[in-house]
């Protein structure tokens, strides 16, 4: 693997490394409840439950199923709070509350959002949906039409309901919200569209818009003022989301935020991605392409910058950056720092002061031939210039290809191993970048991809990051892209799911498999631990094979076509041997 500058760093794990987790989701997490997707604020994705650990895993066993009843992408975590489990099913887009202090978990209630059927036809990489969020007896939830909507968490009754998206641009939403201060975030999809990404404060009693910051075009409307101070010179200047651009080509120049989201309370800061350009073709778009492919920290507030760092500029591959950043304080150098761990589509797995957005170190975490470093000096990424697509030519062994070296799925971050758990794939591409025509609501794109496995032919990995040193501590070989979110409990054991259908629990240190279960569809969900009403522990699931990988099941694909799915039909062609449609929740106990 290729290092920049991150082992000579020095970076060592404070004794002190903790969650950040605070506020209303630290005391629900205290409760050993999961209110969002990610469980807490810092992104961690861990479980202080210790019931379930690595001496008795082997043991776990299904205590209920609920099937959703649908048939798309199930990407998706369960939230728990109190006596109720809350799923997001993908379209369309259907809340269920199950009675977890009752046997076999029955539906509580149900809350159909009924979005426009058109929404279908803008959704880039399957009709998914990534879940919701609750607060202040309140979940909230997006639909793929671009609405976000507010539901009693009791009784199921609608609060209020906001249209942010318009599906006659392009535009829609797969997102989940992330409640912070009172405010609900949401960010839009569509980067494939030719659409403008923004992210949008609601009012979390109301639905009221109370602001929106957009990744593109001129300063008031990227709400940059006096407060951003982006750490290198690249980055300053007046209207850089104009300049950055061929003329009036920011207006369609995606940068949408279909993330995650993380909230630092002491530093009153909000740090999220954004994703591609538009179009994919680079030539159509010379220069930096502000704010796209990059990370933005906010005040949750006002929505004003703070500081914005770019990790791929002029966008060559659909690298995006909406990946998650996973807050930590660590030790550099002997001064505690607050940073954020960011592994990035690049390849590149960032460490970052959340503070100013420095990067301290930028470690190859795949195998990547398309940037040989990271300037720690400048933060620009130097890009082999043989790997650069090019209009009318195609350039063979892209890596990685343009799903990234890992995409939306995301990682777990565990403070007694200190190591980051990171779900993701091995692939690589070949490209031709063509001429992209915008119409409005249709494809913009600009090149042709057909994608195959990486270096040793697995076309997935599960790997154990110590942030750290800037290094693989061991990893699982995959069939098929882990497309699953990872969990990390206290019990020593980190838990993900293969698109073949197992879901997995490894021993937390070394990674030996200790018990494994066949779902009976592909997953692509985010896996959760919870404490039920009956003081006992549960890990939850849902599988539905879909999403962006496994559309050749989801969307049936024709096979014969290696560039379907932009590119996944030929990387992809033999996942229907495996798995089928599904849609099921799997929760797992002690017996």
């Amino acid at each position: 693997m290729r290092a920049c500058g991150a082992g000579s760093l020095g970076i060592a794990a404070s004794a002190a490394a903790t969650l950040l987790a605070v506020s209303s989701l630290a005391l629900a997490q205290e409760h050993a409840q999961w209110p969002a997707p990610a469980g807490d604020f810092a992104n961690t994705r861990f479980s202080a439950l210790t019931d379930i650990n690595a001496t008795n895993v082997a043991s776990l066993k299904l205590n209920f199923a609920f099937s959703t009843g649908m048939l798309r992408g199930h990407e998706a975590a369960p939230i728990v709070t109190t006596d109720t489990m809350y799923i997001v099913t993908p379209y369309p887009n259907v809340l269920l509350a199950l009675a977890l202090d009752a046997p076999g978990a029955p539906l509580r209630w149900k809350y159909e959002s009924l979005p426009n059927a058109s929404s279908q036809g803008v959704a880039c990489c399957d009709t998914v949906n990534r879940g919701a969020a609750y607060a202040d007896g309140r979940v909230f939830f997006n639909t793929l039409d671009g609405q976000s909507i507010a539901v009693d968490a009791r009784s199921g009754k609608e609060i209020w309901r906001t249209h942010l998206a318009d599906i006659n641009h392009g535009e829609s939403i797969t997102m989940a919200p992330l409640v912070v201060n009172g405010k609900v975030l949401v960010g839009n999809s569509g980067g494939e569209f030719g659409v403008r990404g923004w992210l949008t404060a609601l009012d979390a009693a109301t639905g009221k818009l109370i602001w929106r910051a957009y990744s593109t075009g001129p300063d008031s409307e990227v709400l940059i003022g006096p407060d951003f101070k982006p750490f290198y010179a690249q980055d300053r200047g007046q209207d850089l989301g104009v300049h950055s651009w061929p003329p009036d080509a920011w207006q369609r120049g995606g940068g949408t935020v279909w993330g995650w989201i993380s909230y630092d309370p002491e530093l009153n800061l909000i740090f999220y991605g954004t994703a591609n350009p538009g179009p994919w073709n680079p030539d159509q778009r010379p220069g930096d392409n502000k704010w796209t492919a990059g990370i933005f920290a906010r005040n949750p507030d006002t929505g004003a910058a703070k500081w914005f760092y770019q990790m791929s500029p002029h966008d060559l591959y659909d690298y995006d950056g909406v990946n998650e950043n996973v807050l930590l304080d660590l030790d550099v150098g002997g001064r505690q720092r607050k940073v954020l761990a960011h592994a990035d589509r690049n390849g590149y797995l960032y460490v970052i002061d959340r503070a100013t957005g420095e990067v301290i170190s930028a470690n190859a975490f795949v195998h990547v031939n398309t940037i040989d470093k990271v300037d720690l000096a400048t933060g620009r990424p130097h890009y082999v210039a043989e790997k650069k697509p090019v209009v009318g030519q195609v350039v063979r062994d892209i890596c990685p290809h343009a799903g990234g070296g890992k995409d939306w799925q995301p990682s777990a971050y565990s403070p007694i191993t200190r190591y980051l758990y990171i779900p993701h794939q091995n692939l690589c591409q070949d490209e031709e970048a063509v001429p992209a025509n915008y119409i409005a609501g249709t494809p913009y794109v600009g090149a042709n991809i057909k994608m195959h496995a990486g270096p040793g032919g697995n076309r997935g990995v599960f790997s154990a990051w110590d942030v750290a040193v800037g290094r693989s501590v061991w990893e699982i070989k995959e069939n098929f892209p882990v497309w699953s979110g990872a969990l990390a409990t206290a019990g020593g054991l980190a838990f993900y799911g293969t698109m073949e259908g197992w879901f997995k629990a490894v021993d937390a240190r070394t990674g030996r498999l200790l018990w494994q279960f066949k779902a009976g569809s592909g997953i692509i969900g985010q896996p959760i631990a919870y404490r039920g009403p009956d003081g006992k522990e549960y890990v939850a699931v849902l599988a539905g094979v879909g999403g962006w990988a496994g559309g050749v099941v989801s969307g049936d694909f024709d096979t014969r076509d290696a560039s379907a799915g932009n590119g996944w039909g030929n990387a992809m062609a033999d996942l229907p041997k495996f798995t089928q449609k599904g849609g099921t929740l799997y929760v797992f106990s002690l017996p």
